[in-house]
């Protein structure tokens, strides 16, 4: 057996590992991140996006996933306790209150986010849409990210999110 395909498999399996660490050491959003605030400004007013008590996370895998929730703790809790049981006023106050969604994200070379796609949503018209820069960013400031985000009909939306430990 000679040495040489050894220390070539040695080399390329440091390598790859040293490129992934790399990798995910670069990636700024990566990780679990906790709302702090959102607001939403619909024909220029401010107002709480989620209610006054936010209930959201964010969460960016190394493998390039991202699944967030976002919820208002004050949605009143169904009177059937039964999901699929609630009344009208009750599924649309539930509805109008939260999301989730999930898919794929990506990052540039400096390790910022560039954008992501849609895989799934409670908001079925979100799936397959792919946002750019143009639309969504997200700003990596020590343990702090703000988003900035733009609803295709213009609604401006700001998120403070802080990172989980």
């Amino acid at each position: 057996m000679s040495i040489r395909p050894v220390m070539l498999a040695l080399a390329l399996g440091t390598l790859s590992s040293f490129a992934f660490a790399q990798t995910s050491a670069e990636n700024q959003v990566l990780g679990t991140w906790k709302m702090v605030s959102a607001t939403i400004d619909p024909g220029g007013k401010n107002i709480p996006a989620y209610g006054e008590k936010p209930n959201s996370l964010l969460v960016f895998t190394p493998d390039m996933h991202f699944v967030e929730v976002l919820t208002d703790a004050d949605t009143p809790r169904f009177a059937s306790n039964a999901r699929g049981e609630g009344t009208d006023k009750e599924n649309r106050m539930a509805m109008s209150r939260s999301i989730g969604f999930f898919g794929t994200y990506t990052v540039d070379s400096n390790g910022e986010f560039s954008g992501n796609r849609v895989l799934g949503s409670t908001f079925p018209n979100w799936v397959g849409s792919v946002r750019t820069l143009d639309d969504l960013t997200l700003t990596v400031d020590g343990d702090r990210m703000s988003e900035r985000f733009r609803r295709p009909e213009g609604t401006q939306i700001q998120i403070e999110w802080r990172r989980v430990e």
